[in-house]
């Protein structure tokens, strides 16, 4: 049996995009020795953020915490609009339509993508347009994107990656979980720097 990470994340989540270059980095260096995999998590649902400064001065600071820690850039714009609904669960379901039509590879790089967007250029990943345009594919690619996003089985599949995320004990995010050769899993809840992560893992680095 090979040894897997899963990576549970959500696009929306800011400690998600901190661990993103973590992420990028493992995923280089022991691509021989671990199959990576993503599920997605479902931050907060629709209408679960009021938006107002309160939230707005709640986002800010945790942002800026995240900036410090990991040293990923955030951009502020977001906070200057009147209204917005922080639901994650369409972004969620915009990266498993890519992970089930071109692979697992595909939704790693459409995740960072669309966080990057979101994160340092304020555009509104809550909207499947702009998820869509993100896509950055042939034609033939967005109408495929675009049916099966719209599909009840595409939400079938969000809903068991939320429910497989809380069944491996993953209701922090980010969660890394390592299974190893044996099938034995541990999940690792919260952000890990590189350094963490490498600590954890020892023995692929070694």
């Amino acid at each position: 049996m090979q040894k897997e990470l899963i990576f549970v994340l959500d696009p929306m989540c800011s400690w998600c995009w901190g661990f993103a270059p973590v992420i990028e980095e493992l995923r280089t260096k022991l691509n021989d020795k671990y199959l990576f995999s993503l599920v997605l998590g479902g931050l907060r649902t629709q209408g679960e953020m009021p938006w107002n400064e309160s939230s707005k001065e709640y986002l800010k600071g945790h942002w800026k915490q995240v900036s410090q820690r990991t040293g990923q850039v955030f951009s502020e714009g977001l906070f200057e609009k009147e209204y917005f609904d922080y639901d994650t669960y369409t972004a969620c379901k915009a990266v498993i339509a890519v992970r089930e039509l071109f692979g697992m590879q595909s939704a790693f790089d459409y995740l960072h993508t669309i966080q990057e967007a979101f994160y340092t250029r304020t555009e509104d990943i809550t909207n499947s347009e702009v998820l869509l345009r993100l896509l950055h594919g042939s034609k033939s690619d967005e109408s495929a994107f675009r049916t099966f996003f719209e599909s009840d089985r595409a939400q079938l599949l969000m809903e068991h990656d939320f429910a497989k995320a809380r069944s491996m004990g993953a209701n922090a995010f980010p969660s890394v979980v390592v299974i190893d050769e044996e099938g034995h899993m541990v999940c690792q809840k919260g952000y890990r720097s590189l350094q963490e992560m490498k600590k954890l893992l020892e023995d692929s680095y070694a």
